[in-house]
């Protein structure tokens, strides 16, 4: 996809991009925040891989996909961009992320009529970091936060996106940050508040059938941005993006982690279904067509 000419020198500006430095590390959330905590009830190995996953694509906050879901706290680490001055700059991964979320931004702008629209920021980060929902580690992969409107992501997972799931190209990592916009655009519309009630009144099941929506609804957010941007898209895009859809569907996961797929835990939808509302997104380029919660 073509966006090196959206770069007007004020990149790091236009999407409020910093870089957390001096994080490199792997582990896992710890209680705080919005983590995601390890030794809980009775789950097994199988199902503690399978939600690792899981929140490793595309999600929003992991604490919440295991019934866990705390209260979103202010950041305590300092953000700065990196020394050059630069975020957005910082290497190939971080300067197309941005690309890709000042043209999100450019783009629901104008859909937003009313003027309401307000930019959400992006902040990368190494191996781990703070949020303002919690920790930010490299095992919760690229998560958008209400708390403070940003995106975050570890770039190393564009590499885990094409080694481990086969999706390789560059509309696969436009769409990990196109379907975070999507979550922003449902904080924007108070659709993920009202998520966040009805899960609250909901069994563990019925909550994740509310989560599942949410995603695919951000699927085919994902998908409207590119159909307006239509013309920026080159051959084969299109397969890029649909195959990534499918390598992260629920079903395809469960399956290759413990060898069964247990429908009433998915948290993200199926191949099938995540794979159908890009389509509807692409086909359309209408976000009135997104409605996954009917």
């Amino acid at each position: 996809m073509r966006l090196d000419d959206l770069d007007d020198g004020n990149l790091d500006d236009d999407v409020n991009a910093y870089y957390q430095r001096g994080g490199r590390g792997f582990g896992f959330p710890g209680s705080g925040g919005g983590g995601m905590g390890i030794g809980r009830g009775s789950m097994g190995c199988g199902t503690i891989i399978i939600m690792i996953i899981a929140a490793l694509i595309f999600g929003v906050n992991p604490a919440d996909m295991m019934g866990g879901g705390q209260q979103q706290v202010a950041p305590t680490q300092q953000t700065t961009a990196s020394a050059d001055g630069s975020a957005c700059n910082t290497n190939e991964a971080t300067r197309y992320s941005c690309l890709v979320l000042k043209s999100n931004n450019d783009t629901w702008a104008k859909l937003f009529t009313d003027g309401r629209y307000r930019k959400p920021g992006i902040e990368f980060y190494d191996g781990r970091g703070q949020s303002g929902c919690g920790s930010a580690q490299s095992a919760m992969g690229p998560f958008y936060c209400p708390a403070d409107e940003k995106i975050y992501i570890d770039t190393t997972f564009y590499q885990e996106l094409q080694q481990r799931f086969g999706a390789a190209g560059d509309f696969a990592q436009a769409y990990v940050i196109a379907h975070e916009a999507g979550h922003h655009i449902q904080h924007l519309t108070g659709v993920a508040d009202k998520v966040r009630q009805a899960q609250g009144r909901s069994s563990r099941v019925e909550g994740n059938r509310y989560q599942v929506a949410m995603e695919l609804q951000a699927d085919c957010y994902a998908g409207v941005w590119a159909a307006i941007n239509k013309d920026r898209m080159e051959p084969g895009d299109v397969e890029e993006g649909l195959r990534a859809a499918h390598q992260i569907g629920d079903d395809v996961l469960q399956r290759a982690s413990q060898g069964v797929v247990v429908p009433e835990s998915f948290t993200h939808g199926s191949a099938e279904q995540r794979m159908t509302w890009l389509k509807r997104g692409l086909a359309t380029g209408d976000p009135e067509q997104c409605n996954a919660f009917r």
